[in-house]
């Protein structure tokens, strides 16, 4: 007997006693799942995003629409890229500071393309506050999946408060999930046996997010 008819085996057995015209499993079963672990004020919920997103080694700045140009100019300075790729649904007033060469996001740019790109700039779908987590979802201000996961260097704009939330639960009722989603908690990274932690493997070496206000 293989470990498969033991598993169908003892479902079978537990299945038993259920009649043929049971409640079906979607209705059956109750789904009223706490949304958020307690209760917090909108910049309580913000500074939880913050602290959770420097946890996970993610570089966090704030700032207000204003200083925004400003603040994204400098980052890349500070970066000493010579290039930022930009999707074509970023806001134009974000690029008002003195950028680097901009590289338009293109269908027909290759892997190899991407990789001499220096950073990347985009907005996001949602914030979670919980985890520390940052989802994209290829809107217009995100542009395709691939173009976060090559260049070394992501800039990632979240709008305070209207897109950050405090858990997963109340992401997912803002997501489609018919959408291609990116969740990023922190810059790319892993460990090998010995536990020794290698960043940029899988994506971006450095993650820097910047939380502006709305106001």
């Amino acid at each position: 007997m293989s470990s498969r008819d033991v598993i169908l085996g003892r479902v079978r057995r537990a299945l038993a006693d259920v009649p043929d015209d049971d409640t079906p499993y979607e209705v059956a079963v109750q789904r009223g799942y706490r949304r958020a672990h307690g209760e917090r004020s909108i910049g309580e919920t913000v500074d939880l995003l913050a602290e959770n997103l420097a946890d996970y080694r993610a570089l966090v700045h704030r700032t207000d629409a204003a200083r925004l140009p400003g603040l994204l100019a400098r980052l890349l300075a500070g970066r000493g890229a010579r290039s930022v790729l930009v999707p074509p649904g970023l806001p134009a007033d974000w690029l008002a500071g003195e950028l680097p060469t901009r590289v338009a996001d293109d269908a027909e740019l290759t892997p190899h393309q991407l990789d001499r790109v220096d950073s990347v700039i985009t907005g996001c779908a949602v914030a979670i506050a919980e985890t520390g987590t940052i989802v994209l979802d290829a809107g217009p201000d995100q542009g395709r999946r691939r173009i976060t996961l090559v260049p070394d260097h992501h800039i990632c704009v979240v709008r305070v408060p209207g897109q950050v939330v405090s858990s997963v639960p109340e992401a997912l009722g803002r997501l489609d999930p018919a959408r291609p989603l990116t969740w990023i908690s922190g810059p790319s990274a892993t460990s090998d046996i010995e536990l020794d932690r290698v960043e940029g493997v899988h994506g971006p070496r450095t993650l820097e997010v910047v939380l502006t206000s709305e106001d």
